[in-house]
């Protein structure tokens, strides 16, 4: 299947789990990482229950703290 994952398109085995992918993809402190799933996010303790389809994008971004 062929999915986006951060604007690039990438394949991936059906069945992939958003979990899975995570590991795959080599993400920097996955358990800060916030997850877009087709511009919703995803809790982080459905990411192994989350099956990735065909077409769906994929963003990881992360929260960072600031100020003065």
């Amino acid at each position: 299947m062929t999915i986006i994952v951060a604007g690039d398109k990438k394949e991936y085995a059906e069945g992939t789990t958003l979990a899975a992918l995570i590991e795959k993809e080599n993400i920097d402190s996955p358990q800060y990482v916030t997850v877009s799933l087709n511009d919703d996010f995803v809790e982080s303790g459905a990411f192994a229950d989350t099956v990735l389809k065909d077409g769906d994008n994929i963003e990881f971004l992360y929260f960072m703290g600031g100020g003065a």
